[in-house]
């Protein structure tokens, strides 16, 4: 195996154990489609530099030395750090749990989760990605892109999250430009069931879109009356926090 393809195997397969741990050797090699003897000799490779560690019920986890960097990456672009402040008034004048997620080729990786004080509540573990075309932070990112970004995501493949994911892409492409138009998306049940949501982009200096936040909770509360004034609260907080990054500084 050359040295660079042992690299991206190496990567693979640290993905696979951070997304599925604990997990077991077979599981591993399923994942990423490699001989089993091949992965062994990696995650070994990658338990003896402190990456990976094999338990006693003989599955393999992460170790704290992967949280650490990847908490590094967490805010390499200072969205988190400017984000933060904002994204605290928002979930005390929501009351609802807030998300912010930044992108990754076609999805959203969650860096930020402000909790509601309800038991009932929307979960997502930081780190989980986040299809654009199935959740709120997404579509709101997607209707801040340019129509031709948006034409090659719809390209791709639309996966359904649940049974009201929007996977067409004609009406996607409708409920994009209502996000343009209103300011904010409204995604009802599209990523979790019994889940609803309500999501901004937030804007870096040229005006781009460099992640989203989203207000989400159960649809017992997250009902359409709430919807406006949460998707403007959302959508007031995404543009604070976007002039913070220097939007619309740049002329």
């Amino acid at each position: 195996m050359a040295p660079t393809n042992s690299v991206v195997s190496a990567i693979r397969v640290l993905e696979a154990v951070g997304e599925r741990q604990p997990v077991g050797l077979s599981e591993v090699a399923r994942a990423v489609d490699l001989p089993k003897s091949t992965v062994l000799r990696t995650l070994r490779t990658l338990a003896e530099v402190g990456w990976c560690g094999l338990g006693e019920d003989a599955r393999w986890r992460l170790t704290y030395r992967a949280f650490a960097v990847g908490n590094q990456a967490r805010d390499a672009g200072g969205l988190r750090e400017r984000a933060l402040p904002v994204l605290h008034e928002l979930q005390l004048a929501t009351g609802e749990t807030v998300h912010l997620a930044a992108p990754d080729g076609r999805e959203l990786v969650l860096v930020e989760r402000l909790d509601t004080a309800h038991r009932l509540r929307a979960f997502l573990p930081l780190g989980h990605r986040i299809p654009l075309h199935a959740s709120a932070t997404g579509q709101a990112y997607l209707a801040a892109c340019t129509d031709e970004e948006v034409e090659r995501y719809l390209a791709g493949p639309l996966e359904p999250s649940t049974g009201h994911t929007v996977t067409d892409p004609g009406r996607l492409r409708e409920c994009l430009a209502q996000v343009r138009a209103r300011g904010w998306s409204v995604n009802p049940e599209g990523l979790s069931d019994g889940i609803a949501a309500v999501g901004a982009a937030v804007l870096g200096p040229d005006g781009r879109p460099v992640g989203s936040l989203s207000v989400s909770g159960p649809t017992v509360r997250m009902t359409e009356d709430v919807f406006d004034g949460h998707g403007a609260a959302a959508a007031d907080a995404a543009r604070r926090i976007s002039r913070e990054l220097g939007a619309g500084l740049r002329t």
